[in-house]
């Protein structure tokens, strides 16, 4: 297929959903992104590509479409309507995903009316229902279905296509044309949860020491934004993570404290901070003039197991996983070969931050927007979303020339 479809990503973030669709031959022409540094990491690997930087409620569609000369055949994006994000005050049932940024969604597909629409979300929506019972995917259904879309939902499992990490995503399609098969096949299995006979079959997906272990060899308080390989590639993923990538990019690991490295030290792969016996060690009350925690919070700082798949990344995992040799946190760059990100994806904006309200009080505001952990984190992972955009186009534009 010699045709290119068009994307429009209207909630971008830092553009791991764009990279997917990009890989499977698409071309992105315009995104919307509200956090500043998340817009500056899209547009720094998108040049090409249109961004709109604000809420999306304040880009009228008068606007839109005088800005947008090529009608986007596939609209994407992932609109925070888990918990439910409110768009305006009073706006009732806060479970309801008519009083949510979905509804920006709903009239981006008014306005453009594409060939496809993808949306991702959190796993849990399937389950959510309204303060008066309805389920909210159902809405849902019914609001793509009055534009004149068949709607289609499940839940994939990224290691499923590739992704060395235990992180599963709420997908639906909205498609003018019926689909026969609306999501792509399993191409990869987890060692671990397989016979080694289907191998012949699928493909293994890579651990997370093959996802990272190339990578240079630092401690705490080490690394660079912009530095050398010093390794060479071990494996086919290690290969095609860096392929025409000269040099490495947000490989600086965080500056922890002595205290911190030590209480590391003490755990071993599956273990977290809660599991620390040495009382020198254990973390302490906030405020607490010294005094040991007895609630430490179980999910900080575990230690990963390299001959395994990774835990899911979120926007906060450099608090959650330590190496699983160092006695560190990943840096960015680790999570971003765990969420399937290539090397030459450049992460802008700082590597962390500390609270936003505490940024807010102390007037800091330039300072609070998502740090490249946030983003990584809160990124559809590229090789996942490749899988659906592959599957989808080969459908919509089988014909196209």
């Amino acid at each position: 297929m010699n045709y290119s479809p068009t994307i429009f990503d209207v909630f971008s973030g830092a553009g791991g959903f764009s990279l997917g669709f990009e890989m499977a031959g698409c071309k992105v022409i315009a995104a919307i992104e509200q956090d500043k540094w998340a817009a500056d990491t899209y547009k720094y690997n998108n040049p090409d590509a249109k961004m709109f930087l604000g809420n999306i409620e304040s880009f009228s569609d008068e606007y839109l479409l005088s800005e947008i000369h090529d009608i986007p055949d596939i609209i994407i994006g992932g609109p925070p309507c888990q918990g439910f994000s409110i768009c305006k005050k009073n706006a009732g049932d806060p479970k309801d995903p008519r009083n949510s940024l979905f509804t920006e969604f709903i009239r981006m597909a008014r306005i453009f009316n594409p060939k496809a629409l993808v949306m991702e979300n959190v796993p849990n929506i399937e389950r959510a229902k309204t303060k008066s019972g309805e389920r909210v995917v159902e809405i849902i259904e019914k609001e793509f279905n009055a534009l004149g879309y068949n709607v289609y939902h499940t839940i994939l499992a990224a290691s499923d296509y590739g992704v060395p990490q235990m992180r599963q995503r709420f997908i639906l399609i909205a498609s003018k044309q019926p689909l026969e098969n609306p999501f792509p096949k399993q191409t990869h299995f987890v060692l671990s949860e397989r016979e080694e006979d289907i191998s012949n079959v699928l493909i293994k997906c890579p651990t997370l020491w093959e996802a990272i272990s190339d990578l240079p060899d630092i401690e705490a308080r080490e690394g660079a934004e912009i530095m050398k390989y010093t390794m060479k590639p071990t494996n086919p993923y290690q290969e095609w993570c860096r392929l025409g990538s000269t040099e490495l990019h947000n490989h600086l690991a965080m500056k922890h404290t002595k205290r911190l490295v030590e209480r590391f030290s003490h755990m071993t792969w599956g273990q977290s901070v809660s599991d620390v016996t040495d009382d020198r060690l254990k973390q302490l009350k906030r405020n607490g003039n010294g005094t040991v925690s007895d609630t430490p919070y179980d999910q900080n700082n575990r230690r990963m197991h390299p001959n395994k798949i990774c835990n899911t990344i979120t926007a906060a995992f450099y608090g959650n996983f330590v190496h699983p040799y160092k006695n560190r946190n990943f840096t960015a760059r680790e999570g971003a070969r765990i969420q399937s990100f290539p090397d030459t994806y450049v992460f802008l904006g700082k590597p962390t931050v500390v609270s936003k309200k505490l940024l807010m009080k102390e007037g800091r505001t330039g300072e609070a927007y998502l740090c490249q952990y946030s983003q990584i984190g809160n990124a559809v992972p590229p090789l996942m979303s490749k899988a659906i955009a592959a599957n989808l186009i080969s459908q919509l534009f089988s014909e196209r020339k």
